[in-house]
Order: C-alpha cells, then sequence, then structure tokens
C-alpha cells in the first residue's frame, strides 16, 4: 500500500503548522492520530440475531476491516441481556486504514449529511474527540435498498494530544468540519 494522501499532509503540512503554532522544540512532541475506533451499541439485539450480522458486515464494508461483536460484561433482567451476549458491534482502525477511513469520512460521508453545518468541538479532556453518527447511510459503501434499519454509530478518534486544544488543533488540520467555536 502507498501512503495516503493525509498522512503526507500529517508528516509535510501539520506538524510544521503545529510546532509554530505551540512553540514545539521537537517534532516528536507534536500530537499525532493513533486510532479510530467506530463502534455501534444495539440494544434491539437481544431480541434479533440477525441485527448484529447486519451491523458487522455494515462496518466491515465502511471501513476495509472485519468488525467484531462486542459482548456484554453482566446480566441485566430489565433488558433481557444475558452476560457474554453479543450487544454492539466495532473495528479499531489504525495506520493506513485509519488515514483512508478519515479521508473518506471528511471528503465523502460527513458533507452527505442533511442540513450539514459541522460538527462539535467539545472534545475530553485528553486530546481525544467522539463524534456522533444517527444514520450509517451517508457512507457510500451502503446500498439504502438492503437497508432494514437506520442505526447510529460513535467514532471515536484517539490523539497522543495532552490538552483539548492541541487535539481540537490537529484534527482541524486534519479537515475534521468543527462549528467555529
Amino acid at each position: 500500500m502507498s501512503t495516503t494522501t493525509l498522512k503526507k499532509q500529517y508528516d509535510e503540512k501539520i506538524v510544521p503548522a503545529l510546532t509554530k503554532e505551540f512553540n514545539y522544540t521537537t517534532p516528536m512532541q507534536v500530537p499525532r492520530l493513533v486510532k479510530i475506533v467506530i463502534n455501534e451499541g444495539l440494544g434491539d439485539a437481544t431480541q434479533d440475531k440477525k441485527i448484529i450480522e447486519t451491523a458487522i458486515n455494515e462496518l466491515t464494508a465502511i471501513t476495509g476491516q472485519k468488525a467484531v461483536a462486542t459482548l456484554s460484561k453482566k446480566d441485566i433482567s430489565n433488558f433481557k441481556v444475558r452476560k457474554k451476549m453479543p450487544i454492539g458491534a466495532r473495528v479499531t482502525l489504525r495506520r493506513e486504514r485509519m488515514y483512508e477511513f478519515l479521508e473518506r469520512l471528511v471528503r465523502v460521508a460527513l458533507p452527505r449529511i442533511r442540513d450539514f453545518k459541522g460538527i462539535e468541538g467539545k472534545l475530553d479532556g485528553r486530546g481525544n474527540y467522539t463524534l456522533g453518527i444517527s444514520e450509517q447511510i451517508i457512507f457510500p459503501e451502503i446500498n439504502i435498498d438492503s437497508i432494514n434499519k437506520l442505526m447510529g454509530m460513535n467514532i471515536t478518534f484517539v490523539t497522543t494530544a495532552n490538552t483539548d486544544e492541541e487535539g481540537y488543533a490537529l484534527l482541524k488540520q486534519f479537515g475534521l468540519p468543527f462549528k467555529n467555536k
């Protein structure tokens, strides 16, 4: 696999820009994107086992990497959940696939959201950001005709940034369309 354009952009443009903005003394201090975790919680999966299969197939199609089922940790009788029952799906992307997914998310998927005005700029306090998406149909890999249920997902961007300002600046440089603060 060749290096993606976002990886090249990180090395050539983002590192010098952030070094200048935050007065880093070495390029190793510049925060970087470590991984992207896509997670789908499926509460309805307790009644219908096919929902997990569908979610895994859709996440695999979107990311290009095999998704895995997440299992419940304990019994919860009110929700009809047993221990080790599949209740969601997730996939963790690193390196090349991570940059490819980020590029597709920023350039193709997010602009397809109806009435899109940007994403919230609230990070978790450690420089990581979680983006909630309410419908999986914004990704071009999903065939709208084959969908029987709209499912949302959380996309978490894990960075090496120490503060929210550094993480925000890094993700903004990658092209995430934040609403103006």
